[in-house]
């Protein structure tokens, strides 16, 4: 056991300094092979074979673990093997043959723009903080942004002049997104109200602060947005990806590329933006059965 740990330390290391992935990231391929290697019990993740792969998936099958997850386990395992093939330490990849599980099309809930209209007029402008909300509802929408590329934003990605901010995505990736004139002229003036009032003389690098003068949490806003999408009475899940899922979806619904919007959301995979189009021909059989003579 001990070994096997060492070895997955050794790869979450490499795998850090080769993709730059998040720490949430690498968090969760060490929680995955950790797992593994748990099961595993005294016998070293060298060792493995591909049968001992396959039973300790059915093993969490059988436990209740969804396609999904297991999915994502087997990932973090044809990962890992593929490095420690590469260094030497296995001849062979027991993952190598094994087929990912049936994953069924999950569309993301995304939000109507009348429910979109309704979140962003939540928040109370008078009060600095409903302020700082308000913007970052407004940002949030304006331009797809991941949350924690949101919370993670400082006054240097922000060109004023021209109307974009510059994002470092997943795998170290950076984008120049275009912001919008009614975001951006929430942004300046957040920067000149606002995010003064908060700080009261404190200094903070990052766009948006909380009242102890410190950046957010990703948590921090989840609970902000579902506090005013209560407030917005809007019945449907609410979560941090809501308002990027929208944008994408709106985006789509009024005519934009698909590839325009995969290079907006900074994804690598344009099969990955596939999955909007899905949600935009839903609108497009409604607007047909309204209007077609014979729909």
């Amino acid at each position: 056991m001990k070994d096997s740990v060492e070895q997955i330390d050794l790869f979450l290391d490499a795998l850090w300094v080769e993709s730059g992935l998040s720490q949430n990231t690498l968090a969760a391929y060490g929680s995955d092979l950790n797992i593994f290697a748990k099961w595993l019990k005294r016998k070293a993740v060298v060792e493995v074979k591909e049968t001992d792969i396959t039973s300790f998936l059915a093993s969490r099958y059988k436990q209740g673990v969804g396609s999904r997850s297991s999915a994502r386990i087997l990932s973090s395992l044809r990962r890992f093997y593929g490095y420690l093939q590469r260094e030497g330490s296995i001849k062979v990849d027991p993952t190598l043959l094994i087929e990912l599980p049936h994953i069924g099309r999950v569309l993301p809930e995304s939000l109507s723009e009348t429910d979109v209209d309704s979140l962003l007029d939540a928040p109370e402008i008078t009060d600095p903080l409903g302020f700082r909300d308000k913007v970052m509802l407004e940002l949030l929408y304006a331009t797809g942004l991941r949350v924690s590329e949101l919370i993670g934003l400082k006054f240097e990605q922000v060109n004023f002049r021209q109307g974009f901010v510059r994002v470092m995505g997943k795998g170290s990736k950076e984008r120049l997104v275009p912001v919008g004139e009614q975001a951006m002229s929430w942004l300046e003036q957040y920067m000149t109200g606002a995010r003064v009032d908060i700080l009261a003389e404190r200094q903070c690098d990052y766009l948006f602060v909380t009242k102890r003068g410190s950046d957010m949490t990703r948590q921090a806003f989840w609970h902000i947005i579902k506090r005013y999408a209560k407030k917005a009475e809007i019945s449907k899940k609410i979560s941090p990806h809501t308002l990027r899922h929208a944008f994408a979806t709106h985006l789509l619904n009024h005519g934009a590329d698909l590839r325009v919007v995969q290079l907006l959301l900074g994804h690598s995979d344009l099969s990955t933006t596939q999955i909007y189009t899905h949600i935009a021909q839903e609108r497009l059989k409604l607007l047909h059965k309204e209007y077609h003579p014979r729909g």
